[in-house]
C-alpha cells in the first residue's frame, strides 16, 4: 500500500507553479510540474479509495479512485483524462469541473467520472 500523502506537501508542489497556472509566470521544469501532478493525483486516490474510476494526466501518472465496482482488465468504464495544466487547475481551484469537460478540457466517460465533489484539492488565498 502506497504511503499516506501529506496535504502540506501537496500543497507547496501546487503552489510551486501557481504563477505559470495564472498566466504571470514562466512553465515550470518538468520535475516540478511532474510532482505536482503526482502527488495531487495521490492526494485524490487517498481522498477518494477505490477503483472504479481511473484518473489520466499524461505523460505523469494515472491512478484509480472512488469506490464502486472494481475494475480489473482492459480500458476502465470510467475514466478521466485531461493535460497537466488543466489538471492543476482543477486541483488548485482555478477551473471549475463543469467548465472544464464542457469546454472539452476534460474528457469523461462513465457514469461514475464526475470528480467535483473532491475537487479542489487545494485552495489558495
Amino acid at each position: 500500500m502506497p504511503s499516506r500523502v501529506d496535504p502540506d506537501e501537496v500543497r507547496s508542489a501546487v503552489l510551486a507553479v501557481v504563477p505559470w497556472l495564472s498566466g504571470g509566470g514562466e512553465p515550470p521544469e518538468r520535475a516540478t510540474l511532474a510532482a505536482a501532478v503526482r502527488l495531487s493525483l495521490r492526494m485524490l486516490a487517498q481522498l477518494a479509495p477505490g477503483r472504479s474510476v481511473e484518473v489520466r494526466v499524461p505523460p505523469f501518472a494515472a491512478v484509480q479512485c472512488a469506490g464502486g465496482v472494481r475494475h480489473t482488465r482492459g480500458t476502465p468504464p470510467n475514466v478521466v483524462e485531461t493535460d497537466p495544466r488543466t489538471w492543476l487547475e482543477l486541483v488548485s481551484d482555478r477551473l471549475d469541473w463543469s467548465d472544464a469537460v464542457a469546454s472539452g478540457r476534460v474528457a469523461a466517460s462513465g457514469n461514475r467520472a464526475d470528480l467535483s465533489h473532491w475537487l479542489p484539492l487545494v485552495r489558495f488565498p
